[in-house]
């Protein structure tokens, strides 16, 4: 069964122009090819996409997912907020300087390993019932006390009355 997880990286400093020569390029990779493609890479952008890679690689051990048939399987860049800027020019000018940032996010895919994924449920159902179990003995003492209480007030308007 194939399943996909997600990783985004959000208002990175970097124009959105540069960063898609490199995610075009790892897009539709193996993980491990595309880790090792950005490892040598020569652009600023390299660096904290291969975190972001590395990001998804962990996202999709947590949902089951193996690591060897990992595959790129979307890639994009969206433009961020531009921070506009100016710069002082001859003769009392001003031209506009717009620093430029992206959204960048990535998608694996893979087979879902099954022995995994069912050793997690049964642990998650256990985990449950005896928390379940716990909180029913935390309960008791406390049912008991409210009886007493209960009881004693009772008691105590009883002997109001009485007066």
């Amino acid at each position: 069964m194939k399943a996909t997880a997600k990783a985004q990286l959000n208002s990175l400093r970097v124009g959105p122009r540069k960063a898609r020569l490199l995610v075009d390029l790892i897009r539709g990779m193996h993980v491990d090819e595309a880790l090792a493609q950005l490892q040598f890479s020569k652009k600023d952008v390299a660096v904290p996409l291969k975190k972001l890679l590395e990001s998804a690689i962990a996202n999709a051990t947590q949902q089951n997912i193996k690591r060897d048939g990992l595959v790129i399987a979307e890639a994009f860049v969206n433009e961020g907020k531009t921070l506009k800027r100016w710069m002082p020019r001859a003769m009392g000018r001003a031209t506009p300087i717009r620093k430029r940032s992206a959204h960048i996010t990535l998608v694996v895919s893979g087979d879902v390993d099954e022995v995994a994924a069912t050793k997690k449920v049964a642990e998650a159902d256990k985990k449950a019932d005896t928390k379940v179990k716990a909180e029913q003995k935390a309960d008791a003492p406390k049912a008991k006390a409210k009886k007493k209480t209960a009881a004693t007030k009772t008691k105590t308007t009883k002997k109001k009355e009485d007066k």
